[in-house]
């Protein structure tokens, strides 16, 4: 069982920044990749940036170069930093984590944490 736990959200101005954190715990393998969704009212979760155990990232085009994504292997902990935030950043953000245990692919998720870009 796997446990994630999602801080940092809040409100904001355009322009401003946020950092994020996910805290992952339980049954977790040394090789996996950790990232970060978000979902806007009325839309589908999409990706915004992953990452994976050896420091391989992957962002949406839509944050590239606006959004800077890390982690703590010895934490088990995902960050994300999000600069220059526009009203269309506004949405719930979740963390998740993709692993592979005993032949096992798994997904697991957080609760998510809001985020609120204010014009």
């Amino acid at each position: 069982q796997v446990q994630l736990v999602e801080s940092g959200g809040g409100l904001v101005q355009t322009g401003g920044s946020l950092r994020l954190s996910c805290v992952a715990s339980g049954s977790i393998a040394s090789i996996n990749t950790m990232g970060w969704y978000h979902q806007a009212p009325g839309k589908q979760r999409e990706l915004v940036a992953t990452i994976s155990s050896v420091g391989i990232t992957n962002y949406a085009d839509s944050v590239a170069g606006r959004f800077h994504i890390s982690r703590d292997n010895a934490g088990n902990t995902v960050y994300l930093e999000m600069n220059s935030l526009k009203p269309e950043d506004t949405a719930v953000y979740y963390c998740n984590l993709r692993q592979r245990r005993f032949s096992i692919n798994t997904i697991d998720w957080g609760q998510g944490t809001q985020v609120t870009v204010s014009s």
